[in-house]
């Protein structure tokens, strides 16, 4: 078995941003489907496996206060420290595994992009489940590779979604919103599909 987080280690170790399938300049689809809700500038949010993804720094600049970024690699989350300067100073950090994590407190939106997919069996899954019934209160969005998505990621088999899955996967807690397919355009010129759905908490 993978150790998980050995292997995004040395990941965020050895490549630079333009070297990986994942990066964005400016993560359009997480910014629309986050100003879909029209939160307000002191809700607290959550980016699980954030990394050194640039949606940080794009919502320091809409006036966000109250921004926590979770990454398994250490090595991610002080490349974006490094990015980000004093305003890192504004900003929650946690270095966990998801599957590990223990939240301490509760955020009105969690957002995943490409770390659900990483998920592939069904404890897995369950696990994440749990902790983000725990933690999120009032909205999640969450992206991952769609059905016809790539079947792996940085060597890593991943479990790809349709629209429909998506959300029925979540359904329990979870009130499906929206969801759309979307193609990611890589560095390296490829065109990735990913499902992206939006949700707001069951009462």
């Amino acid at each position: 078995m993978i150790d998980r987080k050995s292997h995004w280690e040395q990941v965020y170790g050895t490549k630079q941003p333009h070297e990986v399938s994942w990066t964005q300049d400016t993560p359009h689809t997480s910014l629309e489907f986050i100003h879909g809700f029209n939160l307000p500038k002191d809700a607290a949010i959550i980016d699980i496996g954030g990394g050194d993804s640039k949606l940080v720094d794009y919502l320091l600049r809409e006036g966000f206060t109250d921004l926590t970024v979770l990454d398994i690699s250490e090595t991610a989350i002080e490349r974006a420290k490094a990015r980000l300067g004093i305003d890192a100073s504004k900003v929650h950090w946690i270095v966990s595994d998801i599957l590990t994590f223990h939240p301490q407190r509760h955020y009105d939106l969690w957002h995943d992009r490409a770390t659900f997919h990483f998920l592939t069996t069904r404890a897995e899954i369950d696990t994440y489940l749990d902790i983000a019934r725990r933690a999120a209160k009032r909205h999640m969005v969450i992206g991952t590779f769609s059905d016809t998505g790539p079947l792996k990621c940085s060597m890593l088999e991943v479990h790809r979604y349709s629209k429909a899955e998506l959300a029925l996967t979540l359904e329990r807690d979870f009130k499906k919103i929206k969801c759309i397919n979307t193609d990611h355009a890589t560095p390296f010129h490829n065109m990735q599909n990913f499902t992206f759905c939006s949700f707001s908490r069951r009462a």
